[in-house]
């Protein structure tokens, strides 16, 4: 029992220690940071236009971003119950610099918009969290920030102060500025294992255990290689590898299943937007062909009608070869954008090879007025005349006159 408490005080004394430091350390970029004025508070813009011209490197900028932050929100008690996981990342922002009040999500949104502003790789951490303890019943979240080329965790809600008997007080708390991935875990579980930013990921079990050291036993995660795969992923694949990874670590609570249930509902209507959208390029693809394909009956149906008129009023001839040029062109274009459409749903499957065929059949027709035409140009000006009245001139099986 003695050994754990002198542990104790020796963590308690280091943690002191260590805010004592990070107090005596940004004691000038704290300063400058809080000294903004009120009229560049009111968009993110312009308070990251402030820090970039005030500081110079990340370290300095991302502390300037957090003090300011967790000394300038108050933390909302009315509506610390009020998490919305559908309301947008900016309508968040927005609120608490309107209000200067916000929850942990309107927190992190703001300190991780600002990074991301300043030119700092930043994300929004959703989890849960344990206090002395006991397990929360209610969603947190917090940020990580890549910063002197590692990640490393901040916390604006939890650095901003503290709730006793139903009331907020504001004070600094270093502990959550920069804090190790490794040590932050001890308080602070994701949802998905990938944003603990360790090797050896832990299981909500241990978690609720308490048993938050890495264990190296356990097999190697390469969260770096899996961090760049998720980045590279779209948004559908995003949220099918977040869901994967969520069932994987253990549905131990209410809050683990009630966001899973939420990213599940937002990928099903992700697939059914991706869809429609990609039905909706399908049916323009093919709307632009009709277009081209109807602009080629048109030219092929001017030629025709000045070949009844034996080229009159005359033109030169690469004039008229580029009435026949440019049919063909156009009907090369409409084939192209058939083949571009692939994949489709039946009915306009139908279209395309209705479609298809009249491609084909007038392409025919332009090869055959071609191939008078290049017999055409082959004769003389004198023998050019006789070829208009060797054979009627047909449309479709339609003598034209």
């Amino acid at each position: 029992m003695k050994t754990k408490l002198i542990l104790l005080l020796i963590l308690i004394i280091q943690n002191i220690s260590a805010q004592r430091n990070t107090v005596k350390d940004f004691a000038v970029t704290d300063k400058k940071a809080l000294q903004i004025p009120d009229s560049l508070t009111s968009t993110t813009k312009n308070i990251s236009n402030y820090i970039q011209a005030n500081f110079t490197t990340d370290k300095e900028k991302v502390r300037a971003i957090f003090i300011w932050v967790a000394s300038n929100i108050q933390y909302d008690i009315d509506n610390m119950f009020a998490i919305n996981f559908y309301e947008t990342q900016n309508d968040k922002i927005n609120k608490a610099l309107a209000t200067r009040k916000g929850i942990c999500e309107n927190y992190a949104a703001l300190f991780n918009n600002i990074c991301l502003k300043c030119g700092i790789k930043s994300y929004v951490i959703e989890g849960y969290t344990k206090q002395e303890g006991f397990t929360d019943y209610i969603p947190h979240a917090w940020c990580a920030a890549f910063v002197d080329n590692s990640w490393v965790m901040f916390d604006p809600t939890w650095g901003s102060g503290f709730i006793n008997n139903g009331r907020f007080y504001k004070k600094i708390n270093n502990a959550y500025f920069e804090a190790l991935p490794s040590l932050l875990i001890k308080t602070h579980m994701p949802f998905d294992y990938l944003w603990q930013f360790l090797n050896y990921p832990i299981s909500n079990q241990e978690f609720y255990e308490s048993k938050t050291a890495q264990n190296i036993a356990k097999p190697f995660y390469n969260f770096v290689d899996s961090l760049n795969a998720y980045e590279a992923e779209d948004h559908v694949e995003q949220l099918t590898s977040t869901t994967y990874r969520i069932e994987k670590n253990g549905v131990k609570n209410s809050m683990i299943f009630d966001r899973l249930q939420h990213i599940k509902l937002e990928l099903e209507n992700d697939k059914i937007q991706a869809e429609n959208e990609r039905r909706n390029k399908l049916a323009t693809l093919y709307n632009v062909d009709v277009v081209k394909y109807n602009g080629a009956i048109n030219d092929l149906n001017a030629f025709v009608n000045y070949r009844n008129h034996q080229f009159s009023p005359e033109k030169p001839d690469a004039i008229i070869q580029n009435m026949i040029d440019t049919v063909n062109a156009e009907l090369m274009a409409a084939k192209t954008k058939l083949d571009q459409i692939g994949n489709s749903d039946s009915a306009l499957a139908l279209l395309i090879t209705q479609l298809f065929a009249a491609i084909k059949d007038i392409s025919n027709h332009t090869k055959e007025q071609q191939e008078w035409l290049h017999e055409y140009f082959s004769k003389s000006k004198s023998k050019r005349k006789s070829m208009f009245y060797e054979k009627k001139l047909t449309w479709f099986g339609v003598p034209l006159n």
